[in-house]
Parts: C-alpha cells; structure tokens; sequence
C-alpha cells in the first residue's frame, strides 16, 4: 500500500517523473507476478505455484535498488527513498520466510545424521 500512495501523491499528484516510471513498472511486474501466480494454480492445481514468486522477487529486489539509485536524495524525495527502502527490506524478509518453508511445503524429509 505504501508504494500506491508514494507513486500517487509524488508520481500523479505532484509530477515527479522519476517517482512515476520507478513505481509504475514496479506495479506492472507485480501484476504480472500475480497473474502468472493465478494461472500457475489454475492450470497445475498443486503446490508449484508457490514457486512463481522465486522468478519475480530477484527481480524486484534489483528493480527497488535500482530506484533509489534513480532518486536523487534532494529533501522532497527523501520520503519517496524511505519508502522504497522499507519495501527492500520487506521483500528480502518476505523471500526469506518463503525459502524456509519449502522443506515443509514440499515435505522434504529430514534425515538424521549419523554420528557413528
């Protein structure tokens, strides 16, 4: 939600250009991340689907960092900077958590070591 008012207010409502082409392409990948989550449930009605994400979140992850290198640091931005940080942060935790749950996910058997 924090991106949509970002691009909104900074982007639309005050006519930054750089805000607008940063968030905008932001929010068509991720469309396309969630449309392809759609159709892979749809069409393979399993599991897998799960595993869209690991094809986008690399990608946002640099399209994020690749943002606040397009964002000068000039005060009326800085908040827009913040922004994107914090959504940085949020997605590296996010595919974090996702890779942990894999072994659970999948049912990946654990086996245990032998220490003879």
């Amino acid at each position: 939600m924090p991106p949509l008012v970002v691009m909104l207010l900074w982007g639309v409502l005050w006519g930054d250009r750089t805000v607008l082409i940063v968030l905008g392409w932001y929010f068509i990948v991720f469309g396309l991340q969630i449309i392809s989550e759609s159709v892979a449930l749809r069409q393979l009605q399993n599991v897998v689907w799960v595993m869209v994400p690991y094809i986008y979140l690399p990608y946002r992850f640099w399209q994020l960092y690749e943002g606040l290198t397009l964002l000068d640091s000039t005060s009326e931005l800085q908040w827009v900077r913040y922004v994107l940080i914090f959504e940085l942060v949020m997605w590296i935790v996010n595919y974090a958590i996702d890779v942990s749950q894999l072994p659970r996910l999948f049912r990946w058997e654990v086996q245990p070591n032998d220490a003879s």
